[in-house]
């Protein structure tokens, strides 16, 4: 499949991505509307080059249409004009529709750069978007993989990215890097965080707090190897565990979390919904990431988490304070 658009560099060398996760988007209720407002307020804000969307943007078990439902939450986004991608998350079909069916969804929308990818490969939605620099080259890649739903019965626990997929990544890193003179600078988008999420936190200095265990896939596929082995990924960014919003240096790859963006979720009293902005630049091997938050608040440096110093204990994930549909809620991730 062609791209629709192209992406590209700004004429003073950056581009700006606004990460979305977590949306659960139902039915289009109160809580879903006062996601959408969210979402234009970021938009309004920032104005990026590309939305990122990663994973669970429908609720599907509290769905009678996951298709409308699917639509209706990424419509503000549409309208905008901006151009938009997305992966796959463990509830956007857990029931009635299929990741093939939401694809095609997105297919058909304008500004939806998303692929199905290859066939022979896990899942539904691995492909890469280059963004080009001033000369109309590759400049930098994003990777787009999908990290599954539930695990096999036989193993128990969420899914993992599978070797298939560790193996495409792998020769698409390699060709690229080919044309690129070397490594290309890249970074890498999937819901279900990675083992090495949880290594980065209890070893490393990290920026941004963690409110909620880690429930990381109980098989470890070697992803993170892969990364620090082709020496491209400068950052990975997940969702998943909503109220965790920290980032950490592994290797040489900053593993990211997004920030918890939609109201029919599981939140924390206290703990505002948002959503993570990250600017290239090009011809660095670097990005510069903050959050922004609901009323037009930013937090330009997070809090620092010293993995030596004794830590707090965790707050009640579950506290849904500004939210009076709680029922509309489970609490999985």
């Amino acid at each position: 499949m062609a791209l629709k658009k192209s992406l590209f560099f700004r004429q003073d060398g950056t581009f700006k991505i606004v990460q979305f996760t977590d949306l659960h988007w139902s039915s289009g209720g109160l809580l879903d509307l006062r996601t959408q407002s969210l979402m234009q307020e970021v938009l309004r804000e920032e104005k990026p080059d590309l939305v990122v969307f990663t994973g669970d943007i429908v609720y599907a078990n509290y769905s009678d249409d996951p298709k409308r439902s699917f639509l209706e939450a990424v419509s503000c986004v549409e309208a905008s004009g901006i151009p938009w991608a997305a992966v796959f998350g463990n509830h956007d079909t857990e029931r009635i529709v299929t990741r093939e069916e939401l694809m095609e969804l997105q297919l058909g929308c304008a500004n939806c750069l998303s692929e199905p990818g290859p066939e022979d490969i896990f899942g539904f939605g691995n492909f890469i978007l280059p963004v080009n620099g001033a000369d109309g080259q590759a400049a930098f890649a994003l990777y787009f993989l999908d990290s599954g739903s539930n695990a096999p019965a036989s193993v128990g626990g969420y899914d993992w990215i599978r070797p298939s997929q560790i193996n495409w990544y792998i020769e698409q890193s390699k060709k690229l890097s080919a044309e690129y003179g070397g490594p290309m600078p890249s970074l890498a988008f999937f819901h279900i965080p990675i083992p090495e999420y949880k290594q980065v936190w209890d070893n490393e200095i990290c920026y941004g707090v963690k409110y909620e265990d880690f429930i990381p896939p109980i098989i470890n596929s070697g992803f993170g190897a892969a990364m620090v082995e082709q020496q491209d990924m400068l950052g990975t960014f997940a969702g998943h565990d909503h109220i965790n919003d920290f980032y950490g240096d592994w290797y040489g790859v900053r593993l990211c979390y997004g920030r918890g963006s939609g109201y029919n979720a599981y939140g924390m009293a206290g703990f505002a919904r948002g959503a993570r902005i990250i600017q290239l630049r090009e011809g660095a091997r670097d990005f510069e990431t903050w959050i922004r938050l609901e009323g037009n608040k930013v937090e330009l440096e997070q809090p620092i988490h010293v993995p030596s110093q004794n830590q707090p204990e965790l707050m009640d994930a579950f506290s849904l304070g500004d939210s009076s549909e709680w029922w509309l809620t489970d609490y999985t991730c």
